[in-house]
């Protein structure tokens, strides 16, 4: 049975890690306020962008811009990682490099060639493990950024694919949903294929308005679809972001609740052992007083 000294010191461990782990949720809460409120402003302009491109894309010819020519052949393909600089936020990073990882398998099967693109030091040391290339990496980026990094990644993977040393792109990134739930997102980035029309009533396309453009379609797409792969790129990161601080906010309020359960659990026992060391002293005062009576 250990000694009263020992569960003591245990005891007083326990309560100066629960201090940190209450700590280091305050902090969590507070940076996770500020990131959810940029990515809930940034995501309607994200998706009204969407939208539109989606439209404007889609009725335009694919040979009017490079980002919206399909190769027949994808040979090269690039992930685009993006996880947190730092760990004790439960499984969160751990779900992002797995989907990553999985989704590197699978295209390694059909033979093609995989080159990683890792925004945070937990993503960039995953992938040093795995046997692809790293064409860039970006350590200590997380905690503080603006739309410039969004910019800079999205300009290397567009002139990766013009140059064709890329022929797909795919941006695996973790998704705020809510405080108790972030899901790994593997969305394709490139190219921009626009989506086939929906097929109306008599199986044939319905009949879509006709917009004016000023200038020509062409002249926006050039303008419009590499600001499009920075946004999506940015997007990635706000959700990142923000996923990040809630689940590092839960998994410290976990380790805060079992830092009490192991603190009761500790404090049982020293009250055990005390109860034995006092029952053990009132036995040997009774033998020797037996002792002395005989």
């Amino acid at each position: 049975m250990a000694s009263l000294r020992d569960v003591q010191n245990k005891i007083a461990s326990i309560k100066k890690t629960k201090q940190i782990t209450k700590a280091m949720n305050m902090v969590a809460s507070a940076k996770l306020r500020r990131a959810q409120e940029r990515i809930e402003r940034f995501r309607p302009y994200a998706a009204k962008f969407y939208e539109m491109l989606r439209e404007l894309a889609g009725g335009a010819d694919p040979s009017v811009h490079p980002l919206l020519e399909v190769r027949e052949e994808i040979k090269t393909t690039g992930i685009v990682l993006v996880t947190s600089d730092r760990g004790l936020c439960g499984s969160f990073n751990t779900n992002l490099i797995k989907a990553a990882v999985k989704l590197a398998a699978e295209k390694a099967a059909e033979g093609k060639t995989v080159k990683f693109y890792c925004v945070g030091k937990k993503g960039a040391d995953a992938a040093k493990k795995l046997e692809h290339e790293i064409v860039k990496s970006y350590r200590d980026a997380m905690g503080s950024f603006d739309f410039t990094l969004g910019m800079e990644v999205g300009n290397m993977i567009i002139d990766a694919y013009i140059r064709g040393e890329l022929d797909e792109a795919t941006l695996v990134y973790g998704e705020f949903i809510s405080m108790a739930r972030q899901e790994p997102v593997v969305l394709p980035v490139l190219p921009l294929a626009p989506e086939e029309a929906e097929p109306g009533e008599g199986g044939e396309a319905a009949a879509s308005q006709e917009f004016i453009y000023e200038p020509s379609v062409e002249g926006l797409l050039a303008e419009l679809l590499p600001r499009f792969i920075k946004v999506q790129v940015y997007r990635g990161l706000l959700d990142t972001s923000a996923s990040e601080h809630a689940a590092r906010m839960a998994a410290m309020d976990n380790a805060t609740r079992a830092c009490d359960d192991m603190t009761d659990s500790l404090t049982l026992l020293y009250n055990k052992t005390r109860q034995a060391v006092i029952t053990k002293e009132l036995m040997d005062i009774v033998g020797g007083a037996e002792a002395l009576n005989g």
